[in-house]
């Protein structure tokens, strides 16, 4: 999985590209821990994310849950394969989703 961040001020986006599963899903973790105090607004790109696992989704709950109080997080270009993962696990009712 390639992780690519950008930050804006207090705004940070990453994209994602690739699979993030048991074996990348640390590595996110890792990049997200060493940016939460830092900022306040989270966006996620998914547009080149082909699957998730629940290790994956664990990482992103924990961010929506860091966020939650802050200025939020939001998920946007989710595939069609991952948007099926999210629904099928109601992430898609706790997610923003764009």
């Amino acid at each position: 999985m390639k992780i690519k961040k950008s930050q804006n001020d207090s705004r940070l986006i990453i994209a994602l590209e690739g699979r993030l599963d048991t074996l990348t899903a640390p590595q996110l973790e890792a990049e997200l821990n060493a940016s939460l105090d830092v900022i306040s607004e989270l966006e996620f790109d998914f547009k080149d994310l082909e699957y998730i696992s629940s290790a994956g989704l664990r990482v992103l709950l924990s961010a929506h849950k860091a966020m939650a109080k802050k200025d939020g997080m939001k998920v946007i270009n989710v595939r069609e394969e991952v948007m099926e993962v999210f629904e099928l696990t109601g992430f898609s009712d706790i997610l923003t989703i764009e």
